[in-house]
């Protein structure tokens, strides 16, 4: 490819800030080579579910929730981040929302990250309060334990939109809604790859999310009980929690190694734990993709290249970017419209033969 003319001292500039990019990349934890949040315009997300609507009264209304009225666009936001923003996931998701808050306007955005700390999560989300947040956007790190924050919200009538992880709490009186994918459907899904994958048999062991949410229960539900449906000639021999983290997962991938020899697939339930794998089986002399079939969930851009140099077998998308449909929500909630309890997203599915195509709308 041709560069347009530009002068000796603004290409060796530009050479020393992408090379400055690339070396700080480098030295992340989850080791991403592009950006994270991908081409958002490809990987955008869409609704699967029908929305409620003021008109015929469904779903979770401004009057219902007992919230005063709020333009967005003079209004205090607060965003409580789960978990270091050391994957592809967190980082896409954060950016996403701060991305959108400033498309339309919002007057100031509060941001905290919980750094992988209920406790934390829970002061953060009283502190935004404190500084006047008047609508939160939480991404839960637990599925269960925000009750103190989530009463402290509902005491100054703040509605609180949770993303990407539900919690177990009631929707319209403790929370607003939740928007998210479906979970158990991402472990069917993974399960039908896996299946095609081997052929319907063979030893897979499963590396589990971290305990306590409601992501890695339903795709461990998911993919066990499709499996079981759908190929009785598939063993699952193992289930150890890599907690979502690359680190985690190359740690359990290399002791099952050891105690199980004779696995010939693993399931991850994200795709920083199945990048761990890859890296445990290359340094034991197996061929990821090959010798170990690997199937994970999340649709990160390492992920999928992985997936296009034949190390990884599929991977079932989950979208990260909810800013445009978390605002989006936010402001049909204000305008009077009906907020269904669960708002579904569809995601995509990558594989050996649309992968390479596909890298643009990775994340």
């Amino acid at each position: 490819m041709t560069l347009p003319k530009r002068s000796r001292a603004l290409s060796v500039a530009c050479l020393v800030v992408a090379t400055a990019a690339l070396a700080l990349s480098g030295c992340a934890k989850s080791e991403t080579s592009d950006q994270a949040g991908g081409d958002s315009s490809q990987g955008a997300q869409v609704v699967q579910t029908p929305t409620a609507s003021a008109a015929t009264g469904s779903g979770c209304s401004l009057t219902a929730y007992g919230a005063p009225k709020l333009d967005l666009k003079n209004a205090v936001v607060g965003f409580s981040q789960s978990e270091k923003e050391a994957n592809p996931f967190r980082i896409a998701e954060t950016q996403s929302i701060k991305d959108e808050a400033a498309k339309i306007g919002v007057k100031k955005l509060l941001t905290t990250n919980a750094q992988s700390q209920l406790s934390k999560q829970i002061s953060d989300i009283q502190d935004m309060l404190a500084q006047g947040a008047q609508f939160l956007i939480v991404a839960p790190l637990n599925s269960d334990g925000l009750e103190p924050a989530l009463q402290a919200a509902a005491a100054k009538k703040v509605p609180v939109l949770t993303i990407d992880r539900k919690v177990n709490a009631t929707a319209c009186k403790d929370y607003l809604a939740f928007l998210g994918s479906d979970f158990v459907e991402q472990g069917k899904r993974a399960a039908d790859a896996m299946i095609k994958a081997t052929g319907g048999k063979g030893k897979v062991a499963i590396l589990l999310g971290s305990s306590g949410n409601s992501v890695t229960t339903d795709r461990t539900k998911g993919f066990v009980d499709q499996v079981a449906a759908q190929a009785p000639g598939i063993e699952i021999v193992a289930q150890q929690t890599g907690e979502f983290a690359r680190d985690k997962g190359q740690q359990v991938m290399e002791q099952l190694i050891q105690s199980k020899p004779d696995i010939t697939a693993v399931y991850a339930e994200n795709d920083e734990m199945a990048l761990g794998a890859v890296t445990a089986l290359k340094a034991a002399g197996k061929a990821p993709g090959k010798d170990v079939k690997v199937v994970s969930i999340d649709g990160t851009r390492n992920a999928v290249q992985a997936l296009a140099n034949g190390e990884l077998n599929a991977v079932i998308e989950s979208n990260p970017r909810f800013g445009p449909l978390a605002f989006a929500t936010a402001q049909k909630f204000y305008a009077g419209e009906g907020i269904p309890e669960d708002v579904i997203i569809a995601d995509r599915a990558y594989d050996a033969s649309n992968a390479k195509a596909s890298l643009g709308g990775a994340y």
